[in-house]
């Protein structure tokens, strides 16, 4: 499921958490209630962190990781470091790198299996990327936004995109299909209309996964920073609709996945990649 919250009245939750299938990070500082909605929610599969990133909260704009490994900016103190590497589970791979453009979680993203770059990341992250991550590396836009990281997010089960490439005939169109579900009172999973369906058609290829055009916080197109998402859980802003919250949970599959199911295929996949 999505849960809405938000940090010292900021609806910004992805600027603030970072959250994969093996952890969850958390902004040192906040209300407590922030940091105890992820820990109800998480504790009893994966570990929940409080931390700061270079001696600030921005957490979630600054690494980026996945179940495989954790990257963190040239920015990180070496206490940070050893405070990760110590909380975060043995298998996960910490590194920090020497990269001009630090804001990592701005410029890339990506779930277990593949990630997206800004054009202009260092060959030598790229190569760090895919070897401590244990992805396939592309590097892309987002309907002509260089920093990926910050207009989508996905998971291994679905992803959302920005809606950038506005067009007034399509939005009508789109506006009249909706009051239709909502007459027949169902709700499909839909491609938005502000979004060319080239692009889209392009990323879902890329990532294999299932994807669909939309926003988070009340139409902010800024997806990764009003969200955290993975493969059974989603942490939202408070000002997400009803609306959007429904499409969240849709394309990625919230109401499907079971934190326990997919730590058996995880532990499956781990012992049978030792037979």
């Amino acid at each position: 499921m999505a849960t809405r919250i938000q940090f010292e009245n900021n609806c910004e939750v992805g600027v603030f958490s970072k959250l994969t299938n093996a952890y969850c990070l958390v902004a040192i500082g906040g209300s407590e209630n922030f940091y105890s909605t992820f820990e109800s929610e998480l504790a009893d599969v994966i570990p929940v962190v409080k931390t700061s990133i270079g001696g600030t909260r921005i957490i979630g704009r600054l690494c980026v990781g996945n179940k495989n490994g954790l990257l963190l900016p040239h920015t990180t103190t070496d206490q940070e470091l050893q405070h990760l590497r110590n909380c975060i589970p043995d298998q996960v791979v910490v590194q920090r790198i020497d990269e001009r453009l630090s804001a990592l979680g701005n410029c890339i993203s990506c779930n277990d299996h593949v990630a997206l770059t800004h054009p202009d990341l260092d060959k030598a992250t790229e190569e760090l990327i895919a070897d401590v991550l244990g992805v396939e590396v592309f590097r892309q836009t987002i309907a002509g936004n260089i920093l990926v990281g910050s207009y989508c997010a996905f998971s291994n089960r679905g992803g959302l995109v920005c809606c950038c490439c506005i067009c007034i005939p399509l939005i009508y169109m789109f506006l009249q299909k909706l009051v239709k579900l909502l007459m027949c009172n169902s709700f499909v999973a839909q491609v938005h209309p502000h979004t060319s369906i080239e692009d889209l058609d392009e990323l879902s290829t890329l990532l294999q996964v299932p994807l669909v055009a939309g926003t988070v916080n009340r139409g902010s197109e800024v997806i990764a920073a009003g969200m955290t998402v993975n493969d059974w859980t989603a942490f939202c802003g408070s000002d997400t609709t009803a609306t959007e919250l429904s499409v969240i949970e849709s394309v990625f599959k919230l109401r499907e996945g079971q934190p326990t199911a997919i730590v058996d295929d995880m532990r499956k996949s781990l012992i049978d990649s030792y037979v």
